[in-house]
């Protein structure tokens, strides 16, 4: 064969569209659109927005079933970015498959996004998130008796070196000028001030004080990685005996634990009744930060919900004098169920699932950095990106893929034969196996789903284990 060499070619003034490029389609996203077809996705989405669209004037907008079939795209392929998905739309034949568009069609762009994120309210996008997780209780994978529930930060799109004084408005550098007169430092330059910020102690900026003139929404909040950033609090609750995410609420990240674990609860209620679910959250897991003894009674009563939430060591004991009446008996209650085997149990069950839902949306997902501001905004695009996540994990209960790029073939598939001839021998070796792989999730996330169900990593359920597993 002779070598070919690329030439400079004339694009025609017509072409034929029998002879224009075709893809046979992703496989993952064939099957995705076929389980949304089923549940006759589009039409519901629609009905949910025409509310929000003029009946007669205007030209034709975008459907909804694309435009949230691209929020979904965004997490399948780890985009944070509106930019990023609509370039990708607009480039791979297979997503444009994924989205209805054909080849002379052109594909939405990032700001037709934008538009309609504003036009559709909050409500719109948490009752899609609500289609997706009936789809879930359709297919009997939905339980919703345990939940565990857990928190994260989310970058917001502010930058700490605009922030400003929330009295005076004055920003960092003017606030430093002042400190420095004030220790008798004449007329500074920003070297002087650069210097005279490193020697001062108790360097401290308080959510009272300080905040962002481009997003006051978001509050200062120490991130995963050990930086101080404007962030949002994303607050999950899973079910346990799923894997499926039954709420997804953004809160300001100075917002405490103990107080937002009951609207989590009443939303997580809430959604599960909306759907039919067998169960309404009859048990909550919770960490240390979640403990408060009034929210323990709350949650008790009136919501009639069991906790399992460790509390905080206290060197000086409890103190129930003058406290509320029944106070120090729900307390006692939780102590005994969570210090309980069946309570521990639970406590690794939390950390497993809630940590779980977090890595697959933050760190694979693209939404641990949010591109919009105001807390509404980033309520919207989080909403859908925790349907999306329940997707996947719909997706791999019944076709053992959770995402599109997950290996499938090769040496994954043969390591898994591996693991299933070793079973006897690694169930000696699981806790310290387990260690192993809660310290390099980030690489073993790429095997594919056969291989983590063969190490104990994915606690599958009965529907799941009943296929494939």
């Amino acid at each position: 064969m002779a070598l070919g060499r690329r030439e400079a070619k004339q694009l025609g003034m017509w072409v034929a569209s029998k002879v224009l490029p075709t893809s046979p389609g992703h496989v993952f996203y064939e099957k995705l659109n076929g389980l949304l077809a089923e549940a006759d996705f589009d039409r519901r989405v629609e009905d949910l927005c025409a509310p929000h669209y003029a009946q007669e004037q205007g030209r034709p907008g975008i459907a909804p079933g694309v435009y949230f079939r691209m929020l979904l795209v965004g997490f399948f392929e780890g985009l944070g970015s509106q930019r990023g998905i609509a370039w990708k739309c607009a480039d791979s034949l297979s997503v444009r498959s994924f989205l209805g568009l054909s080849l002379t069609e052109a594909a939405p762009e990032h700001s037709s996004l934008t538009r309609i994120r504003k036009r559709l309210p909050l409500e719109v996008h948490v009752a899609v998130f609500t289609v997706v997780l009936e789809i879930a209780q359709e297919k009997g994978l939905l339980r919703g008796k345990t939940i565990a529930i857990d928190a994260t930060f989310l970058e917001a799109h502010a930058a700490m070196k605009t922030m400003v004084r929330r009295v005076s408005g004055e920003d960092w550098k003017e606030y430093l000028e002042k400190l420095a007169k004030e220790a008798g430092l004449e007329d500074p330059d920003d070297e002087d001030l650069r210097r005279f910020d490193r020697a001062r102690k108790n360097k401290k900026v308080s959510n009272q004080e300080w905040m962002s003139p481009t997003d006051p929404d978001s509050r200062i909040a120490k991130m995963k990685d050990g930086r101080t950033h404007f962030a949002y609090k994303a607050e999950h609750a899973v079910d346990v005996d799923s894997d499926l995410m039954v709420s997804a609420v953004i809160y300001q990240a100075d917002d405490p634990d103990g107080d937002t674990i009951l609207a989590t609860v009443t939303s997580s209620r809430e959604q599960l009744e909306a759907v039919g679910a067998e169960h309404a959250v009859e048990e909550v897991l919770g960490d240390k930060g979640y403990h408060k003894s009034e929210t323990v009674m709350l949650l008790e009563n009136p919501l009639g919900v069991r906790t399992y939430i460790p509390e905080r060591h206290s060197p000086h004991g409890r103190r129930w004098v003058g406290k509320e009446e029944g106070l120090r008996e729900a307390h006692y209650r939780n102590r005994r169920r969570y210090r309980g085997n069946r309570g521990r149990a639970l406590s690794r069950k939390r950390s497993e699932y809630a940590e779980r839902s977090m890595a697959h949306m933050c760190e694979t997902g693209g939404a641990r950095r949010s591109w919009l501001r105001g807390l509404e905004n980033v309520a919207k695009r989080y909403w859908v990106t925790a349907a999306g996540r329940n997707l996947g994990v719909i997706m791999r209960a019944l076709y053992a893929v959770g995402k599109p790029r997950r290996l499938q073939r090769g040496w994954a598939t043969v390591f898994a034969i591996i693991l299933a001839l070793l079973a006897p021998i690694q169930r000696i070796f699981r806790p310290w196996w387990r260690r192993v792989v809660i310290s390099y999730h980030r690489t073993l996330s790429r095997l594919d789903f056969h291989s983590l169900c063969v190490l104990g990593f994915y606690a599958p359920h009965e529907a799941l284990s009943s296929t494939r597993c």
